[in-house]
C-alpha cells in the first residue's frame, strides 16, 4: 500500500491549517480549556514541518540571497499583524503591545543559523554566532527550539534513520520544554502527561515527513503555492487581530 501521497505543498497547507487553529485557541479560547488544549496541541504540528522544510530547501534554493531577503521583508511585515494578534493574550494589552518577534522572523534566524553552519569554517567564530543567533530567538515565537529543530534537520537531511532521530529528539526538547515539577507526586505526573500530550503534534509531523512525503511538489499552481504560504500568515493574523479588538 503506497503511504507517500503527500507532497510538499499539500504538507505545507496542512500546517497552515493546524497553526490557524493553534492561533484561534490562543486569542479566543479560554486557557484551560479541554478545547483550548486540543486546538493549541494539534497547532505544534506547524513549526517543526517550517522548520524541516526550510533545511530542505536551504540546500535547492537557487538563490540564498533571495531566499534570505524574502524571509526578511515577510518577518517585517509580518510584526504588527503578529502583535495586534497576541497582544491580549501574551501581555494583556487591549489593543497592541510587542508581545515578541513572529514566526518567520524566527524562520529568518534558522536560515542564518544554516548559513553560518555551513559558510563560517572557525570553530570559535561559529559558536559565537550560534549563540548571538540562538540568543535574540529567545525573543521571538518557538524561541531557542526552532533554531535547535533546524539544526537537527539539517544534521539529517538525506538520512531517513537520523531524520526519525531528529523527530525524536525534537519531541523530547519539547517534553521537556512545556514540562515543570509540580508541588506533588500528582502535580508532577500530571504535568508529564501534559507536557507528552502536547508534543503528539511534533511527533505527528515526524510521522507525515518519514512516512507520508513523497519528495514532491505540486504538480500546478507552484508559485501561487510560494506565495500564499508566505502572505497567509501575516493576513490571517492581521484579521484575527481585527476580529479579536473588534469582539
Amino acid at each position: 500500500m503506497q503511504t507517500r501521497v503527500l507532497n510538499r505543498d499539500m504538507i505545507k497547507y496542512l500546517a497552515m491549517f493546524t497553526m490557524l487553529l493553534n492561533h484561534i485557541a490562543n486569542i479566543f479560547l479560554e486557557q484551560g480549556t479541554v478545547l483550548f488544549t486540543v486546538l493549541v496541541d494539534i497547532g505544534y504540528f506547524t513549526a517543526p514541518v517550517m522548520c524541516w522544510f526550510l533545511a530542505e530547501g536551504y540546500h535547492y534554493t537557487r538563490s540564498k540571497k533571495k531566499y534570505a531577503i524574502r524571509l526578511a521583508l515577510f518577518a517585517l511585515l509580518s510584526e504588527v499583524p503578529f502583535c495586534l494578534a497576541f497582544s491580549e493574550a501574551y501581555t494583556g494589552e487591549r489593543i497592541i503591545s510587542f508581545c515578541g518577534f513572529n514566526m518567520i522572523f524566527t524562520l529568518f534566524l534558522c536560515f542564518c543559523i544554516l548559513l553560518v553552519r555551513e559558510r563560517v569554517p572557525d570553530f570559535s567564530v561559529k559558536v559565537l554566532l550560534y549563540v548571538c543567533l540562538f540568543f535574540i530567538s529567545a525573543f521571538s515565537d518557538w524561541a531557542l527550539l526552532a533554531p535547535v529543530f533546524t539544526l537537527l534537520f539539517a544534521w539529517s537531511r538525506g538520512d531517513m534513520g537520523r531524520t526519525k532521530k531528529a523527530f525524536g529528539a525534537a519531541a523530547g526538547l519539547f517534553v521537556l520544554s512545556d514540562f515543570a515539577f509540580g508541588d506533588s507526586l500528582y502535580a508532577t505526573v500530571y504535568n508529564l502527561v501534559y507536557a507528552v500530550a502536547s508534543a503528539l503534534g511534533v511527533v505527528a509531523a515526524g510521522f507525515v515527513i518519514v512516512y507520508m512525503y513523497n519528495g514532491q511538489r505540486i504538480g500546478k499552481g507552484k508559485r501561487f503555492s510560494q506565495w500564499f504560504f508566505y502572505l497567509f500568515y501575516p493576513i490571517h493574523l492581521l484579521i484575527l487581530g481585527i476580529i479579536r479588538l473588534i469582539l
